[in-house]
């Protein structure tokens, strides 16, 4: 049997792959706004979602320079950009299937870790920030 590559005849399975310019760029929008909602289902997601809605808002009152407020609220879209990827990570192990594997558990931990570290790295900086707002050490 040989190897042949596959026809330009033949269609490819994803559609975005032929698409170019301002109409890739549009349907890649949807698609981005698609995995928004998605997210929007998932607790964690909505929680820190949340969170976000009054943290960046605080973060123009408490960043003195563009650098603090770009910390500030940077670390918070990180805690949300983190939780989506686990949320992808976890989606794809459980359609793999329900059945409990030392690799997909491993996988999952592993998203799990990556958010604990976002949430650290955040309340890190959060904590600096108010910190040296409100005792000027």
């Amino acid at each position: 049997m040989s190897m042949q590559p596959p026809s330009e005849s033949t269609s490819p399975v994803n559609p975005q792959k032929t698409r170019s310019g301002l109409n890739r760029i549009w349907h890649a929008a949807g698609y981005s706004l698609e995995g928004l909602r998605a997210g929007w289902g998932e607790k964690a997601f909505r929680q820190e979602a949340i969170a976000a809605a009054v943290l960046l808002p605080l973060s123009l009152w408490l960043g003195r320079s563009w650098v603090e407020v770009a910390l500030l609220a940077g670390s918070v879209l990180i805690v949300m950009i983190v939780e989506l990827l686990n949320t992808g990570i976890e989606t794809a192990i459980d359609r793999i299937g329900p059945e409990w594997h030392d690799l997909s558990k491993r996988a999952k931990d592993m998203g799990s870790a990556a958010v604990l570290l976002a949430l650290l790295l955040c309340v890190g900086i959060w904590a600096a920030a108010l910190f040296q707002r409100f005792f000027n050490v």
